[in-house]
């Protein structure tokens, strides 16, 4: 493939090469001259353009950064400070006058000129915000900027001890793979146990925060948040009842396949009942697998991985790595979760984890190369905002990296019966996180559009909708003080609302490369490359196209993925 991770950072031809964002007093004046600069002709616009992109990069580098070195260390005062000073005194002030600029843009009249298989969709973009901007929203969306890190702060000071030993939530989680059933279920209640003592704090902020937002939907003029909602995250091509479709799939196609699964896992594990704590473990004798020890192992394997796949993804890798773009494992005070940070103007983004040496973080850092990736491929795209791809084809971008990079993953494992064990275990997760999707997406439609709802009322729905995507093969019996408020692990929810559905339709993207994949190893990655060099110059349904899928969500749809996945898990484990 004709790719190259050798990227440089952007050329500065407005800014000064060495200026850095320190106050708004300093980055005003080149608003200032963007606004009053005259556009008197269709070359000036252009210069215009490039201008506001150089701009806009450097202003989303410096807000990324902030947030980086402030989720690496959630304890340091000042990294907070920093991030909190760009939300509350920076960055209403850049949406104001990038609002101004919008609407000049707008209204110059060479905009009618612009070639429109280019800037079809970039224009799209600016005509929305426009429509959502609002003087009196800056403030309150500067307040939730910050208020939403809360939620890191408080999850990533969660600690349990076993044994005389301290852990963070995600390092306890390994010992879920336990061979004794009794350390399993101990560490799976203690955790849970640990998540209720802040309940009442993470229902506070939950209340806040959906305070705030329903107040932003408001002011703009919508009924809704969820109308403000999918306006503000793009979603031209698909709606709420195209959600409920989704829902509804998973209901017919996947539970009774998620039931299965678990039926076969009770079966192999000899006991009584599946338990919570029995989904991640290995009958007795099978020890866990452990693809790695440390955070440096895990990237090398995964550049080993990567570069049987193709070079270039692997080079993405190693550029990132002499950047020291990484921070992967598991610590006391560091956000939870995981995440590929871009970062416009340098090119090569930022890949933050929380590694603990499980097999669910090998596919967390191969899920988050695919993003990595993605990021290369788009760079050299001549404006920021033709970086600003839609979430669901970023999301094809990770997931496909997964099933792609499994035909590889002897990288990790030198024995073929833990490879085949780690196969399936991602077929498996394929298939089983569906409900979770369904579940999470369907609350979130319910949060939204009962406003006035009580902190109780909020966890009876949420009980109501996680029955409807549960299934009777997994025991929650005497679990329900744990269940009623497990909504809260989904940081999803605090942090970017509504934005979890991408992950089904792009698993289903995914699959649908997958099958590409294991048709023509070739034309399937040079499909992959291709849609996402488009970055964001395309709509979603062509950036599908483009990558060879349909764009579809149908139940008859997800029934002929999901039978594709069932067949491949069928030949996995008959190996």
């Amino acid at each position: 493939m004709p790719y190259s991770a050798n990227i440089e950072k952007l050329q500065r031809n407005f800014l000064p090469q060495d200026y850095t964002i320190t106050t708004w007093d300093s980055l005003q004046p080149y608003f200032t001259d963007l606004q009053h600069r005259p556009l008197e002709s269709l070359q000036a616009l252009h210069t215009w353009l490039l201008h506001s992109s150089e701009l806009e990069a450097a202003i989303s580098e410096d807000a990324c950064w902030r947030q980086i070195k402030m989720t690496c260390n959630t304890t340091n005062k000042a990294l907070e400070d920093a991030f909190n000073y760009f939300c509350m005194h920076i960055q209403p002030q850049v949406q104001q006058c990038a609002d101004a600029l919008n609407h000049k843009l707008l209204n110059c009249p060479y905009t009618q000129q612009l070639d429109p298989t280019t800037y079809h969709t970039y224009l799209r973009s600016i005509r929305k915000s426009v429509a959502l901007y609002r003087d009196v929203n800056v403030p309150i969306q500067a307040e939730l900027a910050v208020e939403q890190q809360h939620y890191g702060t408080i999850t990533g000071a969660m600690t349990i001890q076993y044994q005389g030993q301290e852990y963070t939530l995600q390092q306890a989680s390994k010992l879920l793979q336990h061979q004794d059933r009794n350390v399993r279920e101990t560490v799976y209640r203690a955790i849970n146990d640990r998540r209720l003592q802040d309940v009442d704090k993470l229902d506070a902020l939950m209340d806040s925060l959906l305070t705030k937002r329903n107040t932003i939907a408001t002011n703009a003029g919508y009924g809704s948040y969820t109308q403000y909602r999918f306006k503000e995250l793009g979603r031209f091509d698909y709606t709420v009842e195209d959600c409920q479709q989704f829902h509804q799939a998973v209901k017919e196609h996947i539970l009774p396949l998620v039931s299965k699964i678990y039926q076969a896992k009770q079966a192999k594990l000899g006991v009584p009942t599946l338990r919570p704590w029995d989904v991640d473990a290995e009958p007795t004798g099978t020890a866990p697998l452990q693809p790695f020890t440390t955070g440096q192992e895990l990237l090398n394997k995964t550049i080993t991985c990567f570069e049987q796949l193709s070079p270039f993804f692997a080079n993405c890798l190693r550029k990132m790595q002499a950047l020291n773009h990484f921070d992967l494992e598991s610590r006391v005070g560091k956000a939870p979760g995981g995440y590929n940070c871009p970062l416009t103007e340098s090119g090569a983004p930022f890949i933050f984890m929380n590694a603990a040496g499980q097999m669910d973080d090998v596919i967390t850092m191969v899920h988050e190369g695919g993003h990595a990736v993605h990021s290369f491929l788009a760079h050299n795209l001549p404006l920021s905002g033709f970086k600003e791809y839609p979430m669901e084809i970023a999301e094809v971008a990770s997931m496909s990296m997964e099933l792609f990079s499994m035909e590889h993953w002897d990288s990790y494992f030198t024995n073929p019966a833990d490879l085949n064990r780690a196969k399936l275990h991602q077929l498996e997760r394929v298939i089983t996180i569906f409900p979770w999707i369904a579940t999470i997406d369907k609350y979130q439609l319910w949060l939204y559009s009962h406003p006035n709802h009580t902190s109780q009322e909020r966890n009876a729905a949420w009980q109501s909708i996680l029955q409807e995507y549960s299934v009777p093969e997994l025991d929650v019996t005497g679990l329900q003080q744990y269940r009623n408020t497990s909504w809260q692990r989904q940081l999803h929810l605090y942090e970017v609302p509504f934005y979890y559905i991408e992950y089904g339709i792009a698993q289903l993207g995914a699959i649908g490369m997958y099958m590409q994949y294991k048709q023509d190893k070739q034309a399937a990655l040079s499909n992959y490359c291709k849609a996402l060099s488009l970055g964001a110059t395309k709509t979603l349904p062509e950036l599908y196209q483009a990558a060879g899928l349909q764009f579809s969500f149908a139940p008859s749809v997800v029934k002929e993925l999901i039978a594709f996945i069932t067949q491949e898990m069928h030949s996995i484990d008959q190996a």
